[in-house]
């Protein structure tokens, strides 16, 4: 039987790479073909939480195989089929926005729009300081569009950060199954 083919999208939540990186590390474990995506800010920004290009060796090494980074290296992703599901996880404020909005101005959002168009699974794993403020309106909006799903979320600092979600990024391989079944993992809000 073939592998199934998961690509593993990076925003820019940085505080939250090294969250994400063991999950893509189980994916591989578990024999799935993961294939590594990074917007194009987080490819090339150093942030206080590392140097990208370190980022980005320990996502080649994990994945065996390059970054896509570029708008134009993630628009084929739809039209030869090249992923089974894609999961975005970090998944900023900002890019659910350009995903409810339609907006491809990323490599992120063009390999979400280009995969969704064969009517695949795309797993949006949140993380963002306004969930439950501006960027309601456009989770609320996903949820309900065919073929979008959520790993679960949480607040991650209900006093300090009142309207902050973080997904459980260790839900995310139990989601990426429950995705393949077009099944969405609930609870959603933990």
């Amino acid at each position: 039987m073939e592998k199934k083919r998961v690509g593993f999208a990076l925003t820019g939540s940085f505080c939250t790479f090294d969250l994400v990186l063991p999950v893509m590390q189980t994916l591989v474990g578990m024999d799935y073909d993961v294939q590594p995506i990074m917007s194009e800010f987080s490819y090339a920004t150093d942030t206080r939480f590392g140097k990208a290009e370190d980022f980005v060796r320990r996502l080649e090494i994990i994945c065996d195989k390059p970054v896509i980074h570029r708008i134009v290296d993630s628009e084929p992703i739809g039209p030869k089929k090249l992923l089974d599901i894609l999961v975005v996880a970090p998944c900023t404020g900002n890019t659910l926005s350009k995903l409810a909005g339609g907006i491809t101005d990323t490599c992120v959002t063009m390999a979400a729009k280009s995969h969704l168009r064969n009517q695949r699974p795309l797993l949006l794993a949140a993380a963002t300081n306004d969930a439950l403020g501006a960027a309601a309106k456009n989770i609320g909006l996903l949820i309900n569009c065919r073929n979008i799903y959520f790993v679960p979320m949480r607040q991650d600092d209900p006093a300090g950060k009142p309207r902050s979600v973080v997904a459980v990024f260790e839900r995310i391989p139990e989601a990426v199954e429950k995705a393949l079944d077009h099944t969405q993992v609930q609870p959603v809000y933990l």
